[in-house]
């Protein structure tokens, strides 16, 4: 199969990366690279999707491989997972050959952030406001590999997201839904909440969003629904308002500069110095224009608010504020790289250590796999599942569609990805924003 041949199945099926940003995965697969990576470091604690999906389909995930190393010309495929996801090295181990191997990451914090993953795992570096192909790496997790493998050899689009419910439920779990099904119907398959006062966060303790709606429906991106106290740090510490951090930066951040130590873009060589922000923000000292600028490469990781600061200020929530105002003004980040830390590789976060620092100890529970082919009633399908322009719908309310139809497209020449039905039904509503469909 030719390379464009590949990449149009994949947009077809409506890939996208499984990982949080969304991104086409058609696009990668139009690149050119020298190494292909699957990143399965899920170094999010409570997170249990890509560690026991590995497991489960290793033929899969190795077929996602080989599809991307011929589009892409690589010659290499690196898988990066961690010691302590025993089954699924067991799995893919009898499936290696000369040009796929396995790298074992130390467990640590963040490395699964793609470009640390790159660092760790084959010594090159990504520049700052640069992305991998840049130097010739292409990045995808399991999850994503998987669903590139079904839309090839079986044509299969992608319908259902694999996600982890934790946190204070009865029953944790990791469970494979139709997109479009309710957060509500989710949480109700691990028995609810625990606690009178819960609040959730969509993906992982550290980088997860905060939202109110319960009712939201999973997307192609959705890891994971977390249940917590509302009174719980990692509540609160999204719940402040960023004139209260900039209050709490002001009275209490002496310079100590922890924060970009720990920075993981910071020690790899990217000038982004967290505390050295703070200070632009609370002294109004941009003496220094990149410094400001430099805010467009945080990851937003989480390390200096959750784990670096020792007076509870957040520099990343600082970051997200520029970044939304130099986004607004169209800038652009452009600065060297600089020499790695020498003490880098020890300044990555233990697991063992982030846990108990943002308190999630309790929290760290087995969430076992189960996929039986469970459905909804009815779905919401946002539009706006990635990066790129929104599908368009082309069916109206009253059509009858079955599972997997296409139901909205995007044209040739914008970036983006079609839609398709997850369920069988008759579509109930169609907004700018999503298509409704109930059996």
């Amino acid at each position: 199969m030719q390379a464009h041949e590949i990449a149009e199945k994949i947009r077809n099926a409506g890939v996208v990366g499984s990982g949080g940003a969304g991104f086409p995965t058609y696009v990668k697969f139009s690149s050119k690279a020298d190494i292909f990576l699957v990143n399965g470091a899920e170094c999010e604690p409570m997170l249990k999707v890509d560690q026991q999906l590995m497991a489960k389909y290793p033929e899969l995930l190795i077929r996602g491989i080989e599809l991307g190393m011929t589009a892409t010309g690589a010659t290499e495929g690196v898988i990066c997972l961690k010691e302590k996801y025993k089954e699924a090295i067991a799995a893919l181990t009898p499936l290696l050959n000369d040009h796929i191997r396995i790298h074992i990451l130390k467990d640590v914090y963040p490395a699964g952030d793609e470009v640390i993953t790159i660092w760790m795992a084959t010594g090159r570096r990504v520049p700052p406001g640069a992305i991998p192909i840049s130097i010739g790496v292409v990045v995808n997790n399991p999850l994503t590999l998987i669903n590139v493998a079904r839309a090839v050899d079986e044509g299969m689009p992608v319908i259902t997201r694999t996600l982890t419910i934790s946190g204070a439920v009865h029953k944790p779990l990791t469970v494979t839904v139709p997109i479009g099904t309710s957060m509500a119907q989710v949480l109700a398959m691990a028995g609810g909440p625990t606690i009178a006062n819960p609040a959730y966060l969509n993906g992982g303790p550290m980088m997860g969003k905060l939202f109110d709606d319960i009712n939201a429906p999973v997307t192609k991106t959705t890891g994971g629904l977390l249940v917590f106290p509302a009174d719980h740090i990692l509540i609160k510490r999204r719940t402040i308002s960023l004139e209260h951090v900039i209050k709490v930066a002001k009275a209490t951040c002496d310079q100590c500069s922890l924060c970009t130590d720990l920075c993981p873009r910071h020690f790899i060589g990217h000038e982004l110095p967290p505390h050295l922000i703070v200070r632009s923000v609370i002294y109004d000292d941009t003496n220094k224009p990149s410094t400001l600028l430099s805010a467009l490469t945080c990851s937003e990781c989480a390390i200096c608010e959750a784990y670096a600061c020792p007076v509870d200020i957040s520099p990343m929530r600082l970051n997200v504020a520029i970044k939304e105002k130099l986004r607004a003004e169209s800038a652009r980040y452009e600065g060297e790289l600089y020499p790695a830390d020498p003490m880098a590789e020890h300044r990555l976060i233990p697991s063992t250590q982030l846990v108990g620092r943002i308190a999630v100890r309790p929290y760290v529970l087995d969430a076992p796999l189960i996929e039986d082919g469970w459905e909804p009633d009815s779905v919401t399908l946002p539009l706006s599942q990635h990066i790129g322009t929104p599908a368009k719908p082309i069916v109206s309310v009253g059509d009858r569609v079955r599972s997997g139809q296409l139901i909205a497209t995007v044209s040739p020449d914008d970036l983006g990805v079609p839609l398709h039905a997850s369920i069988n039904g008759h579509v109930t509503a169609v907004t700018a924003h999503a298509i409704s469909i109930s059996t």
